[in-house]
């Protein structure tokens, strides 16, 4: 796919293969499966954190847990993880050059976009949009 982006913690990359599932990340392996995804959230007026990674991207892997912790701590959101090279025509689609890239979709739409493995932003990112759902009193 594309280029591999963020801050890499060195390491081998030969190393285990990361678990992309757990907590509440759902993974995306067909279009079908993202335009239910996307139906789903519109509906239920949530909005969507899209991980855009690859199995092969050390940030991408060094993220997935943080990602995964993100989603228990926010379950107002829907999470989920796209493998860019088995979603070559999604991916194309929506723009995606580098791993990670996380897109934010509100009701379909992009409304937001992080690319790199940004821990601080990515949270910061999530919890504000979290925090927007919120019913206000």
């Amino acid at each position: 796919m594309g280029n591999c982006f963020g801050l890499n913690q060195g390491g081998s990359d030969s190393d285990s293969r990361v678990n992309f599932t757990g907590g509440n990340v759902h993974i995306i392996s067909n279009q079908q499966k993202w335009e239910e995804k996307i139906s789903e959230a519109k509906k239920e007026c949530k909005i969507i954190v899209a991980n855009f990674s690859a199995s092969w991207c050390g940030p991408c892997r060094m993220i997935a847990p943080h990602y995964t912790e993100l989603s228990l701590k926010y379950p107002q959101l829907v999470f989920l993880t796209v493998d860019v090279d088995e979603m070559t025509d999604l991916s194309s689609s929506l723009d995606i050059h580098a791993t990670p890239t996380f897109f934010f979709l509100q009701d379909g739409q992009q409304i937001d976009k992080l690319v790199g493995a940004n821990k601080p932003e990515l949270e910061k990112k999530i919890a504000a949009l979290a925090e927007s759902t919120q019913p206000s009193t």
